[in-house]
């Protein structure tokens, strides 16, 4: 089977392609065909070498996949054979076939394309554990949403349509009119660098309610002042430090002595009325049946059609250099995904 692979840091060309034998299940797991694999950022800070919780090089990028299953290992139904599933995977997802718990495969809904199936899993499982775990949104709250137009970003606005919330968004100039099209109700330019005044502005001086914050560094104390009392500020990113596409010391450094180590004291927090909190998806593989509970609630609102997510570009998986180049430069309205084991899965033009 063919496989993506990275032998040291660096930008986008460090990917390589190659021929590996085919994983077994072990006990307990299923192997997965994949049809198709998700892009996430967590994808280029590991090339970056900026991603702490990424297993040691040689490695393969990819933490979710869309596919059938081929084979089980001891103790898994036979019947599961032939299954359509989508699945997590702590990365390798860049492959032809994976082997996954069996409970981490979980069938995708009738009728939805393998392309939709791999946007699904990160992307929306953090978005669902901010603004439904952890933020527990209702519709008398407003959310401002960074990134509005990236594959977290959609999937959190879905949500908050879902819960009835108002949401206020940012991103690049490029990308406002989708966003105003699609339901934000107020659209910040992303590389503003003091917008709490606005977001002041646009919510009468309250604030936001819950405030969604990817990039990290320089931007924590601004999106802090944009919270309301009583307010939530989630942090779930650290996009910031990957200002090139090659891995520099220099930039996370930059980015970790803008963090408001001091400023941001237990004290301060008190006195405000606010709440911060973080969300690293990667962090939650001991709590499978919990993560496994909010999967199949978002299963069945895809299954409903009441969430869609947004596929933005296919790319054949010999193409994942390109596919890191085009998350890199902020192309993307929604979801990149790779199309692993039968070409491109929708067509590879930006929809």
């Amino acid at each position: 089977m063919q496989q993506i692979y990275i032998t040291k840091k660096g930008p986008p060309e460090v990917l390589r392609i190659r021929e590996v034998p085919e994983p077994q299940p072990g006990p307990g797991a299923v192997r997965i065909g994949v049809n198709t694999a998700g892009v996430n950022f967590a994808d280029l800070m590991m090339r970056l070498g900026m991603y702490p919780d990424a297993p040691s090089l040689p490695a393969v990028p990819g933490y979710e996949v869309c596919g059938k299953i081929d084979a089980v290992g001891h103790g898994v139904s036979e019947q599961r054979i032939g299954q359509d599933v989508i699945a997590l995977t702590n990365f390798g997802g860049y492959s032809g076939a994976v082997c996954v718990s069996a409970q981490q495969a979980y069938p995708l809904p009738s009728g939805i394309p393998a392309d939709i199936g791999a946007a699904l899993p990160v992307n929306y499982l953090t978005a669902y554990q901010m603004l439904v775990v952890i933020a527990r949104i209702g519709s008398r709250d407003t959310v401002l949403i960074h990134g509005a137009a990236g594959g977290v970003g959609l999937a959190a606005l879905q949500i908050c349509q879902l819960r009835g919330a108002r949401v206020l968004g940012s991103a690049s100039v490029a990308k406002h009119v989708f966003l105003k099209n699609h339901g934000v109700d107020v659209v910040f330019d992303s590389q503003q660098n003091e917008f709490a005044e606005a977001v002041l502005a646009a919510t009468g001086g309250r604030g936001a309610d819950v405030v969604l914050e990817p990039r990290h560094g320089r931007w924590i104390m601004e999106s802090y002042r944009s919270v309301s009392k009583n307010g939530r500020l989630i942090l779930f990113g650290f996009s910031s430090a990957a200002t090139g596409k090659s891995a520099t010391v220099f930039s996370t450094l930059k980015t970790l002595g803008q963090v408001p180590w001091l400023t941001l004291n237990p004290i301060r927090l008190m006195n405000d009325n606010k709440a911060v909190c973080g969300v690293n998806l990667g962090r939650m593989w001991d709590r499978e049946e919990e993560v496994s509970s909010w999967m199949m609630e978002l299963l069945s609102w895809l299954a409903e059609g009441q969430i869609q997510p947004r596929v933005d570009r296919v790319f054949p998986l010999a193409d994942a250099a390109m596919a890191h180049h085009y998350l890199h430069d902020r192309k993307n309205i929604g979801k990149v995904v790779l199309a692993v084991a039968g070409g491109r899965s929708r067509g590879d033009e930006p929809r």
